[in-house]
């Protein structure tokens, strides 16, 4: 209060100094000056009003003076633009560059006074308040009590009662709860009425067309910046005149890493941030609650095979020195490898049945349901969140009304709505076919560089092997190490990080357009015959334990590598950026370092930062839910992850970003259609990596088909497994050079030996085998789509207590709009009690009907 007082005088100071007739013009400017100089020191640094201490700031521009020869044409668009917005009610105030921190900076300070606020949101339809809701809050589960330790305070979690609410309209603003006007509409409501005046504000024509638009002048560098002001800082509460500063109880509940365990603030996130943002972290925060599911079996798997890992017939044969030993394996490449005995692989073997036994089958279909599940639920999650959070019919009423302005002013054409019965800009169908092509030309040239990247990974892959396989066998002191670190080893490692590094370059080039780099079968012909790439590289084998073990590999690499990367990155780069920029533009230390030029020095959240935020979340879902039968893994990392990644993303926007413009939304948008595409491609992709990379299905085939031991049914499997070949039919410039002892190795593949008639043909128990493959995947695809479409069929889209809370709201907002008008009408008619009466028939016929629709 003394503040304002303070201000107040100083007002009432420069007036009577601009009145005065005994004062020079340069005396009044000087006074003028330096009572204003008073007026920047007086004010808090971290002030969010105007000089006079009670006009809040919704909304800063900035920029620089410049020197180059466009100069008067951007001053001029500005001094346009100020006016025009000025007209629609704004108030501005200009802090010159002389007072702020670097010396070079203009900031236009803006206000939108309540004139301008209740008429924009009767525009952009915004729902407020009219009576506190007589509905109690959902309660939770009988283990809220147990989940105890992560809940959050209640004046944290529901900072504010629930209301019955409806669309604001300035004529009937004594409907609504206004006990302050300065405070009725929440700071993001308000920042985006003013983001939706200046996107639509004109600057002039040019061309001989209307220009207008804040995007437009940014674009041109008119205006450096365009950002509303966060409440404070995020370190300290608020100080007098502020009476709340969301930003630092967000800062302590919900961006702090301590607070990893906690439940997030939705509410708060959503009033400070808009419920565009908010509902990504109620995504985000559902989609990491779901995966501790999904990452607690896949735990209990990989357990499972730690425990049989020992017991493992088909690796205790190959470990056998009388069995695995004894089995000379064909040269894995030509000339320069040398012929290998199966036990070498002993190792790889043990770690590949990890990933690769029994229960891979069962994790398969369990994420097949998962998925499903995690969909379903989550639409009722949505359901209720539109309701909580006054969405339900958002997109239809209101967001298809309010078209970009850069569409309005592209479209020269104009079409009647039907609906509405206005005419609307509409482009019509040759004027959008180039771009359609040019799309299409983008789209086309970007696969073609995933798939060129692929190729070359694969060669790599296949010209690698040779080096790694020769410089193993001529090193003697690395004949040790063999045992452990075999050539097949060296080339997926350093392929999968390969991988890896190439995801990352595209991801730079092309702005995180995501490539999933996998093999689902390997065709490598035989000894004699191989296939080779381009006729020069040959194609690369399977270890004898499996195929799986490499995709794994890949797995692991390419999931955890790009997750700590993006993690990294997302914290360090703001972080580096905001410190560089502050370093830079402290020039002077003993100027009042504003809070407008404080969060001018932050970085800027962009129009497409959410978009990366959801891209970088549905690319893990590709992770967790595609390849997952390879890598059971997966959702535990996914998990660990998101914890981490919901507290980098909200120390981030509440520490390191400047404040977003608070943004509608009803879901999570065309998100959730390509998470349901990519249930459905899930359950195809698993069914074939379990079919043709894993090694379950010839075990299967060969322990009810071929096996002869009644006790131990898989001993002899690994024999079975490998075909013989005659070395004396390899062709001069494949075989090793020097000569053996032995005239045949073994090789992977189910084909006829070199004294049959058909030698080296597939025999009867491949065509077995490919059959029971088949067979899988098609027994497994019907079983786990007939769940899920059963899951689907029993699981609501919206909640019932939803549906009958909405019932109840409708209702409620039915009757206290009808006692509102009834109230008028009673206030309006006065004495003629007929026609009174014949209103109050009218309007409880309409609330009668209002209860019979609901």
């Amino acid at each position: 209060m003394v503040e304002q007082e303070g201000r107040r005088n100083s007002k009432e100071f420069i007036y009577s100094v601009e009145t005065s007739d005994s004062l020079s013009t340069a005396e009044t400017c000087f006074l003028i000056d330096e009572e204003r100089m008073f007026q920047k020191r007086a004010q808090s640094k971290d002030s969010i009003f105007f000089r006079d201490g009670v006009r809040q700031i919704d909304f800063v521009l900035s920029y620089v003076d410049d020197i180059k020869k466009d100069a008067e044409l951007k001053a001029e668009r500005r001094k346009e633009f100020e006016q025009n917005l000025r007209k629609t009610g704004l108030e501005l105030e200009i802090e010159d560059k002389r007072d702020s921190e670097d010396g070079r900076t203009y900031f236009v300070k803006i206000h939108a006074p309540w004139e301008v606020l209740v008429t924009y949101a009767e525009v952009l339809g915004i729902k407020m308040p009219v009576k506190e809701s007589d509905i109690p809050r959902t309660e939770n589960s009988p283990l809220r009590y147990m989940l105890g330790p992560v809940r959050l305070p209640q004046e944290v979690k529901f900072p504010r009662p629930e209301y019955f609410t409806a669309q604001f309209s300035r004529h009937r603003q004594e409907l609504f709860l206004i006990e302050d006007e300065a405070t009725f509409f929440p700071s993001s409501s308000r920042n985006r009425i003013v983001y939706y005046i200046l996107s639509r504000c004109p600057f002039g024509v040019e061309d001989g067309k209307k220009r207008f638009g804040i995007d437009r002048l940014l674009t041109s560098n008119t205006y450096s910046s365009a950002y509303p002001l966060h409440d404070g800082q995020y370190w300290k509460p608020a100080e007098p005149p502020s009476t709340v500063n969301e930003r630092y109880t967000l800062y302590q509940n919900w961006a702090r890493f301590s607070y990893f365990y906690k439940e997030q603030p939705l509410d708060l996130i959503k009033d400070y941030f808009g419920e565009k943002i908010g509902i990504y972290f109620v995504f985000l925060g559902f989609y990491t609650e779901m995966l501790l599911i999904a990452a607690v079996v896949g735990l209990a798997c990989l357990i499972y095979g730690i425990l049989l890992m020992d017991s493992n017939q088909t690796s205790t044969d190959i470990c056998d020195p009388e069995i695995g030993g004894q089995l000379i394996m064909c040269p894995l490449c030509d000339q320069v490898c040398d012929y290998w005995r199966l036990n070498s692989t002993c190792l790889i073997s043990k770690l590949s049945h990890l990933f690769d036994n029994e229960s891979t089958v069962f994790f398969a279909i369990f994420m097949g349901i998962w998925v499903t599940l995690f969909l379903e639920f989550w639409k009722q999650r949505q359901a209720r969140l539109e309701y909580e959070w006054d969405l339900v019919d958002f997109e239809e009423e209101q967001q298809q009304l309010q078209l970009r302005p850069e569409f309005e002013a592209m479209c020269k054409h104009r079409k009647m709505n039907p609906v509405t019965k206005e005419l609307e800009p509409y482009m019509p169908l040759w004027n959008r076919i180039p771009w359609y092509f040019l799309s299409g030309a983008t789209v086309t040239f970007w696969m073609a560089l995933v798939v060129s990247s692929m190729v070359a990974v694969i060669v790599y892959r296949l010209s690698v092997f040779a080096t790694f396989a020769s410089f193993m066998e001529s090193e003697a002191t690395l004949q040790h190490v063999k045992v452990y670190f075999t050539p097949q080893l060296a080339t997926s490692l350093s392929g999968s990080c390969l991988n890896f590094i190439v995801i990352l370059i595209l991801n730079f080039f092309y702005e995180k357009i995501s490539a999933w780099i996998t093999k689902m079968g390997k065709f490598v012909g035989y000894p004699g015959k191989y296939t080779y790439l381009f006729n020069v590289w040959r194609s690369e084998e399977c270890d004898p334990g499996g195929c799986l073990i490499e995709l794994t590999t890949q797995m692991t690499i390419v999931m955890t590598g790009k997750q700590i990367f993006g993690n990294i990155k997302e914290a360090i780069y703001p972080l580096v950026f905001n410190w560089w920029r502050r370093r830079k533009a402290r020039t002077n230390s003993e100027k009042l370092y504003s809070r407008w030029e404080q969060d001018h020095d932050l970085e800027t959240f962009g129009q497409l930062g959410l978009f990366y935020e959801y891209l970088e979340t549905v690319i893990q879902f590709g992770f967790v839910t595609l390849f997952v039968a390879s890598f059971p893994l997966a959702p535990l990392l996914a998990l660990l992850n998101n914890i981490i990644e919901i507290r980098v993303d909200a120390w981030k926007l509440t520490t390191q970003y400047r404040r977003p413009v608070a943004a509608k939304a009803h879901s999570i948008g065309v998100w959730q259609d390509i998470l349901y595409g990519m249930a459905v491609v899930s359950v195809a992709t698993n069914a074939f990596i379990v079919a043709f990379t894993s090694d379950i299905i010839p075990r299967l085939v060969y322990y009810y088909a071929y096996s002869t031991n009644i006790t131990h049914p898989l001993k002899g499997y690994v024999n079975n497994s490998l075909s013989v070949f005659l070395i004396a039919d390899f062709p001069n410039h494949t075989a090793p050079s020097e000569k053996r002892e032995f005239t045949t190795c073994r090789y992977r593949d189910y084909r006829n030996p070199p004294e049959d008639k058909d030698k080296y043909i597939h025999n009867m128990q491949f065509w077995h085998v490919l059959a029971a493959r088949m067979t899988f995947i098609i027994v497994m695809e019907h079983v786990v789509f007939l769940v899920k479409f059963l899951l689907a069929w029993m699981i609501p889209d919206v909640p019932k207590d939803v549906e009958e809370r909405l019932k109840r709201e409708k209702l409620m907002t039915v009757k206290i709009l009808h006692d509102f008008e009834l109230k008028k009408l009673k206030e309006n008619l006065g004495i003629n009690s007929d026609l009174f009466s014949k209103q109050v028939m009218m309007e409880e016929s309409k609330v009668q009907l209002a209860k019979s629709t609901i």
